[in-house]
């Protein structure tokens, strides 16, 4: 079993020890997943632009931002500048200009992320494929913390994989929604290399984060035998 990365999701932790779990994850952690959410795209508000720039005050790692917007372009620049290095916006945001997105992004600085729902097929992404640097599965339907894991999506996660070997595209697959010890080995097997851990796969497994962060460490071991 190959080793994956992991992402936790700031949207997750205890923003009263908001610094002390950042300089925890800094030296833990892979990257950052940061949910910015509109209440338009999905009905919920989570973090945004004065927050990531907070979070860059004390963050090492790379932050990769998740944008459930209706209109991603309105976000872009603002999260750049506050302190963004991976932008992700969903496919279906994009479909009338995602090569000027990626074209954007990549001005910026930043590394060029894609978000697919469970619904979407990877077809969707077919024509800029090749310009992708993380493609973010959805494991869950879009909007809140929690949800119950899509099982359908493993065969599209396999479906990545096998594209990625045969064309030798350069993305990263990564998985947001669910994953726990309950599905760290499907997801791996199918071929996920980023797992985002949230509530229940890190930020509720106990109140002190090294110790939670052991926990996960040692629940994804033994549910992949590594």
């Amino acid at each position: 079993m190959r080793k994956v990365q992991f992402a936790p999701s700031l949207m997750c932790m205890d923003f009263l020890d908001m610094r002390n779990q950042l300089e925890i994850l800094n030296k833990r952690a892979d990257l950052l997943h940061v949910d910015l959410m509109d209440g338009h795209y999905c009905k919920n508000i989570t973090l945004s632009p004065d927050l990531i720039r907070t979070f860059a005050r004390v963050a090492t790692l790379p932050m990769d931002v998740h944008l459930m917007t209706t209109t991603p372009s309105d976000w872009y620049e603002v999260c750049a500048e506050a302190g963004a290095r991976i932008l992700s916006p969903h496919a279906e945001t994009i479909n009338v200009d995602a090569f000027r997105t990626m074209n954007l992004i990549e001005r910026l600085g930043c590394k060029t992320g894609v978000i697919l729902n469970p619904a979407s097929p990877l077809s969707i992404i077919k024509h800029y494929i090749e310009r992708i640097d993380i493609l973010t599965i959805m494991t869950v339907d879009v909007g809140f913390a929690g949800q119950p894991f899509i099982a359908e999506m493993l065969q599209k996660i396999e479906e990545a994989a096998e594209l990625k070997a045969k064309h030798g595209y350069r993305y990263q697959i990564q998985i947001d929604g669910s994953c726990n010890e309950r599905t760290y080995k499907r997801l791996v097997d199918a071929g996920a290399e980023i797992l985002i851990v949230g509530s229940s796969g890190l930020f509720s497994m106990d109140s002190d984060l090294n110790v939670a962060y052991d926990k996960m460490l040692a629940s994804y071991e033994k549910a992949t035998a590594l």
